[in-house]
């Protein structure tokens, strides 16, 4: 065997090396790259840490809750669901926005990265989105049918949030005006 074709072995047995590691990393990941695999793991260590905390709290408070721990898109979130915990909501939420940053500090001061975790209490933010979505859409087809801006009600940064990406889905554009706690959604004609 000639020393040409004992570099062209050597060539293919580094490629097939490559590829079978990049295989494995592959169906490690679940197919994911790299780069997508780290950021959903630090996602999901932001959960842990939520979870940890809140569990902590709910002992200290003596309130009875079962947490679940997820991603959505590029958050973290964590529900507490349980028999009452409407202490934990507040009125018009208050309270879970309160708790939610208090979470947040809490996610901070382990990974030292700012956290945009999403809590929920007993579905209340998940029917608060229903109930917005179905705001948005009426309010939508207001301004198509008036071509005129429509703005809404104050609102907090969740449901601002919520309304902005109803909007942009029906394919209008919005902003936010004014200063809390009465800032608003202004949706805007096409």
């Amino acid at each position: 065997m000639s020393e040409h074709d004992s570099d062209t072995q050597t060539q293919i047995a580094d490629e097939e090396s490559v590829d079978t590691t990049t295989e494995q990393a592959a169906e490690e990941t679940g197919g994911r790259p790299a780069g997508e695999t780290a950021r959903l793991e630090a996602l999901e260590t932001e959960g842990e840490i939520a979870a940890d905390y809140l569990e902590e709290l709910l002992d200290i408070a003596d309130l009875d809750g079962d947490l679940d721990m997820d991603v959505e898109g590029d958050r973290a979130s964590v529900s507490i669901v349980g028999a009452d915990l409407s202490q934990l909501v507040g009125r018009d939420g208050e309270v879970l926005d309160a708790l939610q940053e208090l979470t947040r500090l809490a996610v901070y001061r382990e990974t030292g990265e700012r956290s945009r975790l999403m809590l929920d209490v007993s579905g209340f933010r998940a029917r608060k989105r229903e109930e917005l979505v179905t705001l948005a859409a009426k309010a939508i087809g207001e301004v198509r049918e008036s071509g005129e801006r429509r703005s809404l009600d104050p609102m907090s940064p969740f449901e601002r949030k919520v309304v902005h990406d109803a909007v942009a889905a029906a394919g209008l554009t919005s902003e936010s005006e004014g200063a809390e706690p009465r800032r608003h959604v202004v949706i805007l004609p096409s």
